[in-house]
């Protein structure tokens, strides 16, 4: 009898070991579909900002956005020198035109986690479109700076404002760790920089790409005679 119950346990157990390894591969594959799918969902979400660019007396309280319709097409009156109107926080004060780019990509001043949702943020610290130095932009990597990583260097980049237009030429591809401040900080010399997350669709990238620009025309709208 015992021999037999033996027996019998044995082949019990033969028979469901298949079923049992099937469900914890099954178990195993399920997780690691879920996984990046989760990792994909925060990705997605993902609020694309810098230290550097932060202002935490702006993050999170009652940011009042103001949207200008920039009129650069319409002023064809324009000299080599002029004003340059500095924005205020939150304002969309420019737009930036590239045929690499599938649309024009609206710039606001300052950083938010609003207005990453609307557009490019211009680091406040960094030098207004028309001002010598670093004029610096960032913007999410799954929106508005979605093709940058299609620019190549001699592309041009059209910076369209209220009181200028500015035409940028790249100078070169950069790629940098999130923590390297190197290619954000102020500069002599006049530039543009843009740059976005590495694109990983497993999670937040610590990589960041984009592209250092030189100015290579400046116009300033001037008024016309009696206006």
């Amino acid at each position: 009898m015992k021999n037999n119950s033996r027996q019998s346990g044995g082949l019990l157990i033969h028979i469901a070991t298949p079923f049992i390894l099937a469900a914890i591969c099954m178990g195993i594959i399920m997780i690691a579909l879920i996984k990046p799918s989760d990792k994909l969902q925060r990705y997605k979400g993902l609020v694309f900002m810098d230290e550097l660019k932060l202002d935490p007396e702006n993050i999170g309280s009652g940011l009042i956005i103001k949207d200008n319709k920039i009129e650069a097409d319409d002023k064809n009156y324009t000299s080599d020198e002029g004003t340059v109107i500095r924005p205020v926080y939150a304002e969309h004060y420019a737009d930036i035109i590239c045929d690499v780019f599938e649309t024009t990509v609206p710039v606001y001043w300052g950083s938010d986690v609003e207005l990453f949702e609307i557009g490019a943020c211009q680091s406040s610290g960094s030098s207004v479109f028309g001002e010598p130095g670093n004029s610096v932009v960032s913007a999410h990597v799954n929106t508005f700076f979605a093709e940058l990583d299609k620019l190549s260097v001699g592309d041009k980049i059209t910076v369209k404002t209220n009181y200028g237009r500015f035409v940028y030429t790249v100078r070169e591809t950069i790629s940098f760790k999130d923590t390297n401040k190197k290619y954000v900080i102020p500069t002599e010399d006049t530039r543009l920089t843009l740059y976005t997350c590495s694109k990983d669709i497993f999670g937040a990238s610590d990589e960041r790409i984009g592209v250092i620009c030189d100015l290579t025309e400046s116009k300033y709208y001037s008024e016309r005679e009696g206006e």
